[in-house]
C-alpha cells in the first residue's frame, strides 16, 4: 500500500538525517508546525490513555475517495511527542478508514529508525496513539 505523500516527504527528510539530535530537532519542528487544538478539545474523551505525556487526538469522519474516512488532529504537551503526533497525522489523516486500519505505523516507524532512540515510555505512548487511531478507523468500518 502506498503511503500518503506527506508521510513520504517526512520519511525522505529523515533519511537525510543521520544524527539523532538532528532527527529530534526535525520532529520538534514538525510538531511545532501543527495547529493547536481548541481548549475544549483537550478533554478526557480525546485524551490518549497509555501516554506519559498528555496527548489528545480528535477524529472527524469524512468521505475520502468515495469511502468512509477519517481526518485526525492532535496535540501533546511534550515537544518530541508532538512531533510523533505530526508524523502519525501525516500517515493516517485524510485517508479511508480501511487503509488506516490496515496500516501498521509501528512497523513503518521501525523502518525509519524512529523508535530506536525513544524511551520505553515514549515508545509505549506511540503504540497507544497508533492503537487509538486504528481503533477509530475500525469503529467507522464496523
Amino acid at each position: 500500500m502506498t503511503q500518503p505523500q506527506p508521510f513520504q516527504d517526512i520519511a525522505e527528510n529523515l533519511s537525510f538525517l543521520d544524527d539523532w539530535e538532528d532527527r529530534y530537532r526535525y520532529l520538534i519542528e514538525l510538531g511545532q508546525a501543527l495547529p493547536k487544538l481548541a481548549p475544549e478539545e483537550r478533554n478526557p474523551s480525546n485524551k490518549v490513555n497509555g501516554c506519559v505525556s498528555q496527548v489528545w487526538l480528535v477524529a472527524e469522519q469524512d468521505q475520502i475517495d468515495g469511502a468512509a474516512g477519517l481526518r485526525f488532529r492532535g496535540e501533546s504537551d511534550a515537544l518530541i511527542v508532538q512531533g510523533l503526533v505530526a508524523v502519525l497525522l501525516a500517515l493516517y489523516s485524510d485517508r479511508p478508514a480501511r487503509e488506516i486500519a490496515e496500516t501498521d505505523a509501528i512497523a513503518l516507524f521501525d523502518e525509519l529508525g524512529l523508535r530506536e532512540h525513544l524511551t520505553t515510555q515514549r515508545s509505549n505512548g506511540l503504540v497507544a496513539m497508533v492503537n487509538r487511531m486504528r481503533g477509530e478507523a475500525r469503529a467507522v468500518l464496523a
